[in-house]
């Protein structure tokens, strides 16, 4: 991506530490921020942009995304082709970056392809953090063959889909290996049943301790970690005991996983706004009955999970985990996080939590010299109205990546 020098004039930056504002200048140079105070004079051919009145944050990071799920039917993909595939997800990218996500982290079916044409500015989208293909057990959340189906799919590099079948320690270690080589900067497991898939329940445990094992130490050696799907405290637990890092979704946790969470410092990423959509929208946009039956009870206790993890002080990371035309309520989840979480809390977990998760605390999620300049400016205060956030296209004055203005 070109790099363009760049000083907004004026700003109220929002210190996402502490959450106070600070009256500066941000001077951006090669992509980074070079200084937040007073600039005095610019050089020539220097943009200078005045946000007198403006709010300016970090730019917003989704922690748990699809940018490959087209539609709602993950097993869809496995016969797509994957040109077409990409070529959808270049539009969902863009979508996001105007929405102000200026880094994703893709949880299941992104690649290093896609990585690589967004860095090199092909298109324009989030920074993306991959996986690659999450690993599942035969009859996982990434196994979507229904019962009446018995020929096994072969998830090679030719196939778009979000998943891979291993089953057993060797099977395992090879197929984290594998993801591992094409790059991932993290390995998603499937570590209990899910919404999409046909065949489990939601709770289900997947993985023995031994398999989940195996992967762990193949992502540690990388000196990569695991992300694992989870839903009930018998699997989440399980997880953080064996040493994977982040949980995603986690709705059923209770008081055991909280002890767990904070003993191990792992990250909790709840995805609220995907189980709100599927049960509102899903089966107008093709989720099966059966799904919807299990979006229902997820979607009611979400919300006291999140409200008794942030009471207990876990670090919470931000996602949306929506499928297809759903993504449009991306921003959704800062409103449904409001209701337990203070506006501040809610911003963290979106800037400086998930920076950690994709491990990038310093550079991303925050207004700082040495930063990366993604960088968000809105006609409102967030911390105010979350609203703002939430309906952030109503509210986008510019949105900024590496230092250059691209919406």
């Amino acid at each position: 991506m070109k790099h363009v020098s760049l000083v907004l004039r004026n700003a109220q930056v929002l210190d996402v530490r502490s959450g106070d504002y600070r009256k500066a200048d941000v001077v951006m140079n090669e992509g980074r921020i070079e200084n937040v105070g007073v600039s005095g004079a610019v050089p020539p051919g220097v943009q200078v942009v005045d946000v007198t009145g403006k709010f300016v944050l970090p730019g917003l990071i989704d922690g748990h995304v699809h940018v490959t799920a087209l539609n709602t039917q993950f097993e869809s993909l496995d016969s797509m082709a994957r040109s077409y595939v990409a070529s959808h997800a270049i539009s969902c990218m863009g979508k996001m970056l105007r929405r102000g996500f200026t880094s994703v982290r893709d949880a299941g079916g992104a690649d290093f392809g896609l990585a690589l044409a967004q860095r090199e500015g092909l298109f324009l989208g989030p920074r993306l953090f991959y996986g690659g293909k999450a690993i599942s057990q035969t009859g996982g959340h990434a196994d979507f063959r229904r019962p009446g189906e018995h020929h096994r799919p072969e998830f090679s590099n030719c196939c778009a889909g979000i998943g891979r079948i291993a089953d057993g320690v060797s099977a395992v270690r090879e197929a984290a290996r594998d993801e591992l080589r094409q790059g991932a900067h993290h390995i998603k497991i499937m570590a209990s049943g899910g919404i999409a898939s046909p065949t489990d329940r939601v709770d289900s445990t997947q993985y023995s301790e031994e398999e989940i094992a195996a992967i762990v130490s193949e992502a540690t050696a990388a000196n990569r970690y695991v992300a694992a799907h989870a839903y009930m405290p018998k699997a989440i637990n399980r997880c953080l005991e064996l040493g994977v890092r982040s949980i995603e979704h986690g709705s059923l946790l209770d008081q055991s996983s909280v002890d767990l969470f904070l003993k191990h410092e792992a990250i909790l990423v709840p995805t609220l706004v995907t189980h709100w959509a599927m049960v509102t929208f899903g089966r107008d946009h093709g989720l099966s009955q059966e799904g919807w039956e299990k979006a229902v009870p997820v979607r009611e206790a979400g919300l006291e999970a999140l409200r008794l993890a942030d009471k207990k002080g876990v670090k919470i990371a931000f996602g949306s985990d929506l499928l297809g035309a759903l993504q449009q309520h991306q921003n959704y989840e800062f409103e449904l996080r409001s209701k337990v979480q203070s506006n501040l809390a809610v911003i963290q977990s979106a800037t400086l939590h998930a920076a950690h998760l994709v491990e990038r605390d310093g550079e991303l999620g925050e207004v700082s010299p040495g930063a990366i300049a993604d960088l968000i400016i809105v006609d409102g205060d967030p911390l105010v109205d979350i609203g703002v956030l939430s309906r952030f296209e109503e509210h986008r004055v510019h949105v900024i990546q590496e230092g250059r203005i691209i919406a």
